[in-house]
């Protein structure tokens, strides 16, 4: 059978003990792994692996000994409790192994989990959990984690009180960082908030959060629309160090302008402004203070420049393109003071 969405992502954090198996594939690594854990972790319990009712079978070890996989999913384990039969990096050339083991199952057998990596629609692997009416499989892809994974992983975190607007941080953070790279965040948080009943705030998640690259992007934004002209070049060189296009700053740098032009343009006021154009969080009160520094006169010169930058660089122009934007940050730096 199979498992999708919100559907996976509950029965990873109660997994029925009754069932035979579960598969767990993907191409992100990281996201198998982690999703591995808690599903081994919720079937047999923090202390399962140091009472040996967790046996790890490596698919290179299955392949010189296929007998491995019985005897660890017959096996009395010393210790009462639940055990699990874990079959790791395993591939299609394993799934008749483990059909003959899915089918000789009995209630009271460990649980056969097994992880890969991306699988093919036609993978003999998925199609015998898919098809087993005694077995699930769930594909991890490359979506970010919905609400629901985000809320339930802050509980686990010991995170209970989450305004709306740091949600909202939270989300955008998700689809932002490696999987990996969000779950320490959310460790670092639980640290952070440890013994701490006050709601967790927009702030906190900025402090606590990884610099990425496009964090980086908008520091170099932020400089150019608060007129601090001599930085720019110091952001240039270090976006440049990362690879990062001309036309990937100057996106960006049209989307912020043009946000900073509709809160100043909006009839209801600037904080109306910014949440028309979907600019929350600590962005948003920072925006909100450069909206208030710039004319309306201003702000429109400022798109034009850019989308003039945009159509020289995407045109047959031999001019370097980092220089020419670099140029038109200053410009916009200047126009700013």
């Amino acid at each position: 059978m199979i498992l999708k969405g919100i559907e996976a992502t509950r029965y990873f954090a109660r997994p029925d003990p009754a069932r035979a198996g579960l598969l767990v594939f993907g191409a992100d690594t990281m996201r198998v792994a982690m999703k591995r854990v808690e599903v081994v972790a919720a079937l047999i319990g923090p202390e399962g692996p140091a009472e040996m009712r967790l046996t790890r079978l490596p698919a290179g070890d299955l392949r010189k000994d296929p007998a491995l996989l019985d005897a660890a999913v017959k096996e009395i384990g010393f210790f009462p409790g639940p055990r699990v039969a874990l079959v790791e990096e395993a591939g299609d050339g394993l799934a008749p192994l483990i059909m003959a083991a899915l089918s000789d199952w009995r209630p009271g057998d460990a649980q056969i989990v097994v992880t890969a990596g991306a699988l093919t629609g036609k993978s003999a692997l998925k199609t015998l959990f898919e098809k087993h009416p005694n077995a699930f499989a769930a594909g991890l892809y490359d979506d970010p984690p919905s609400r629901e994974e985000i809320e339930a992983e802050l509980r686990r975190a010991g995170i209970a009180a989450v305004p709306p607007e740091t949600m909202a941080d939270l989300t955008a953070l998700s689809r932002a960082l490696d999987p990996g790279d969000f779950r320490q965040l959310l460790e670092k948080l639980a640290l952070y908030k440890f013994g701490d009943p006050t709601p967790l705030t927009p702030a906190e998640i900025a402090a606590l959060a990884p610099a990425t690259i496009e964090a980086e992007i908008d520091d170099l934004l932020h400089a150019a629309a608060e007129g601090r002209g001599p930085e720019i070049g110091a952001l240039f060189r270090r976006l440049e160090g990362h690879g990062v296009a001309p036309v990937t700053l100057c996106i960006g740098a049209l989307r912020h302008f043009r946000s900073l032009h509709i809160a100043k343009a909006d009839p209801g006021g600037i904080q109306s402004g910014l949440m028309r154009a979907r600019v929350f969080g600590p962005r948003r009160d920072r925006m909100q203070r450069q909206a208030g520094q710039w004319t309306l006169r201003g702000l429109e010169a400022a798109v034009t420049l850019l989308v003039d930058t945009d159509l020289t660089l995407r045109s047959a122009s031999r001019a370097p393109g980092m220089a020419l934007m670099e140029r038109a940050m200053i410009r916009l730096a200047m126009m700013r003071r």
